[in-house]
């Protein structure tokens, strides 16, 4: 399985409430350019993969990027659980049969998920705005092991 994390693009500082929040011009800008880069890192091979975003209208926008189906999961609100992340992700199997999922989220939840994939323990790592954690799942000797294949940024592409 490939699991992706993508924090959402930069953001609003005001709004009616956390989750009306919309993405500033900038952040449209951002999640345009790593949508393009994505997709282009998959050769536009969407058939495996599955989209999934917070109910935070900044994620939903930066998932929207992608010009792809997304699915809501509520459980990736802002400050959702690391369980709650890989839960929805069906990590490290995937989900509804699809091998591979890439989530758009909230930091810190996001970054505590990267820490957990990288080390298997806690921990928290910055993830920042609008940038893709990429991790793959390998097999060696018999155990599942989560591999980093990449971390980009808007501004590094």
């Amino acid at each position: 399985m490939q699991l992706v994390l993508w924090r959402h693009a930069e953001a609003e500082d005001q709004a009616s409430s956390d989750l009306a929040r919309d993405l500033t011009a900038h952040g449209r800008d951002q999640a345009a350019r790593m949508a393009h880069w994505f997709d282009t890192q998959i050769n536009g091979q969407w058939g495996d993969w599955m989209i999934l975003a917070s109910p935070a209208n900044r994620a939903r926008q930066t998932a929207a990027a992608l010009g792809r189906p997304l699915r809501i999961i509520e459980a990736l609100a802002p400050d959702a659980s690391v369980d709650a992340v890989l839960v929805a992700a069906g990590w490290p199997r995937g989900r509804d049969g699809l091998p591979n999922v890439l989530i758009v989220g909230h930091q810190p939840t996001l970054g505590m998920v990267a820490a957990r994939l990288l080390n298997r323990e806690g921990g928290y790592v910055g993830v920042k705005k609008g940038a893709m954690w990429w991790f793959d799942t390998r097999e060696s000797e018999g155990r599942l092991q989560s591999e980093f294949k990449a971390m980009v940024t808007p501004e590094s592409i």
